[in-house]
């Protein structure tokens, strides 16, 4: 049967199950759009194609099934770089179809053209630029099955104008088959063998969990082996919701905003357990003083992530979900044997730090802090809302007071650390669950970034909420200009932002503001009481740091308590 190229994208799409894309439509993919038009795929129109790859972006972790984005050549496939590149950090699955001028113009620098191949190369998985259209259907399969197969990561499919309307027979393949691209899902059992016998050995073992205990949905599996081996858990911001925030074993986030008790317990670890995390520089501080004491066992379906940035002991490459199923048999019989855990001291411990150094601020400054609208929205929302967070002190103060209990429930730019991520990612996730409670934490200049998105919650209805911890500072470079540069402020105060009550409302969203502390949970529970988009203002204590903090360079154990 012929098809065109822009049929057979459609057809593709189908047939890898793609219910919504998000996209911005121009010359370069019209054949596609007017493919569309008549689609059983639904098409979120978002107002910048950043805002299209991000809300593509939550959709995927909201979901974990591919997101999928759709935009135009030239500065609309520019446009998304970012995103391309929070994904990449970050080990999403995205697949990102961008338009391109037709073949025979390609390098002749034509109107709207650019070389979004070699832009993106060193920020996706895989990228492909058509050129035969009969290969387009292989070309779409290998895409999807790239981005969602081992370590999940953005795909770039590149197409030119002319391919989309060229003709071809070739049909949809079912199956794939690539070349030295065989992700080892199984892990050793010699290994895992190994393994159990050092956690059953060791006196204080930890925990410590990243994205990847997400990505394999194991969240199950990872609560099991904790109650099992009595092993205290502390995740990375990646990891956050994959295991219950509310769990007696469980210490919080660690690394540079982590809690106190959490870094302390690696620094006095004697074995780390490392599940689908990758040892970033936010997380181990000086490399050399990272759990000095600690034999270090790494679990990850990436090998390439194994011993890059901290010397492990024991490697276990595989997926997180199968190896955990295999380790908690192996203990069992290990617990069968009468060989028993000993960590009745090391969580002893471990709870006096937690009572020595609890999480804190200061609850009677009559200045609304920031840490108590999260907890405000925790309690109000019962835990069960998603939160996507910009970037900076917003997002650690949601990492560090939220309490997420369920896995796919914290949406945040973790290694790229890109502000205006929050906003559309909501509205992804929003699309994902339309039942759900879908809240973006942002900052003042973080919600500048994206904020004509608006347009787009207002267009589709979606009863996204905003939080705005707004102290008119970039608050986290604001902190290290007061901690380490002598309070001067260079150009980290935001004179000239917005009336956000106005622009909601401008927009045709709600609008509220509070800007005392007992007017916090009111504006809250309007928000959560109306089936519109609401942006919430909440004027909070300008000076208000991030607690505790690791210095850049510094160890662990050398936390400011500011």
């Amino acid at each position: 049967m012929k098809r065109t190229g822009a049929q057979v994208l459609i057809e593709g799409l189908q047939k890898e199950n793609v219910d919504v894309i998000f996209g911005f439509p121009g010359g370069a993919v019209i054949k596609i759009y007017d493919e569309l038009f008549g689609s059983s795929i639904k098409h979120v129109l978002t107002r910048h194609e950043q805002g299209a790859i991000h809300a593509a972006d939550g959709y995927a972790r909201a979901t974990g099934k591919t997101g999928v984005c759709l935009v135009t050549s030239g500065p609309g496939a520019t446009n998304t770089v970012t995103g391309i590149a929070t994904a990449y950090m970050d080990s999403v699955p995205v697949v990102v179809f961008t338009g391109q001028v037709p073949t025979p113009m390609i390098g002749n620098d034509a109107f709207q053209e650019a070389d979004i191949v070699g832009i993106t190369r060193p920020i996706t998985k895989h990228n492909y630029l058509v050129k035969d259209v009969n290969e387009l259907p292989r070309v779409i399969k290998e895409a999807f099955y790239i981005a969602g197969t081992g370590r999940p990561g953005p795909v770039v499919v590149d197409l030119p104008k002319d391919i989309m309307a060229a003709v071809t027979e070739n049909p949809y393949p079912d199956q794939v088959t690539l070349k030295g691209y065989n992700p080892n899902y199984s892990g050793h059992l010699g290994q895992i063998k190994r393994m159990a016998v050092e956690i059953m050995q060791a006196k204080k073992p930890l925990l410590y969990t990243g994205g990847g205990i997400i990505s394999s949905a194991c969240h199950n599996e990872l609560l099991e082996l904790a109650e099992l081996t009595q092993a205290p858990v502390t995740n990375t911001l990646m990891g956050l919701g994959g295991f219950p925030g509310t769990h007696p074993l469980f210490m919080g986030m660690l690394g540079m905003h982590g809690t106190w008790y959490a870094n302390m317990a690696v620094t006095e670890s004697d074995l780390i357990i490392a599940i689908g995390a990758r040892f970033d520089d936010r997380v181990t501080g000086k490399i050399t003083t990272f759990a000095p004491h600690a034999k270090i066992i790494h679990i990850d379906i990436d090998p390439s992530s194994i011993s890059k940035n901290v010397k492990v002991d024991l490697p276990v490459v595989g997926d997180a979900k199968d190896i955990l199923a295999k380790l908690i048999t192996e203990l069992k019989l290990l617990k069968a044997k009468n060989e028993t855990a000993h960590t009745k001291d090391w969580l002893a411990q471990i709870k006096e730090w937690k009572q020595k150094y609890p999480l804190k601020y200061d609850q009677n400054s009559g200045k609304i802090k920031p840490q108590f609208v999260i907890e405000e929205l925790h309690r109000l929302t019962k835990g069960e809302a998603i939160i996507t967070t910009e970037v900076g002190q917003n997002q650690m103060w949601a990492a560090q007071f939220y309490g997420f209990n369920h896995p796919r429930s914290f949406l945040s730019s973790g290694g790229l650390g890109t502000m205006g991520y929050g906003f559309p990612a909501a509205i992804g996730a929003q699309i994902a669950h339309p039942d759900r409670i879908v809240i973006d934490v942002a900052g003042d200049g973080s919600f500048q970034m994206n904020m004509q998105e608006l347009a787009t919650v207002v267009q589709y209805r979606l009863p996204v909420k905003v939080a705005i911890l707004n102290n008119y500072f970039w608050g986290m470079v604001r902190q290290w200009q007061e901690l380490f540069f002598n309070r001067r402020y260079s150009f980290t105060c935001t004179h000239c932002a917005p009336d956000f009550v106005k622009l909601a409302e401008a927009f045709g969203a709600v609008g509220l503001r509070a800007e005392k502390p007992e007017e916090v949970a009111s504006v809250i529970e309007q928000a959560l009481n109306t089936d519109k988009p609401v942006v919430m203002d909440f004027r909070v204590d300008p000076e208000e740091n991030v607690a505790p903090m690791v210095p850049a360079g510094g160890a662990l154990k050398d936390m400011i308590l500011v």
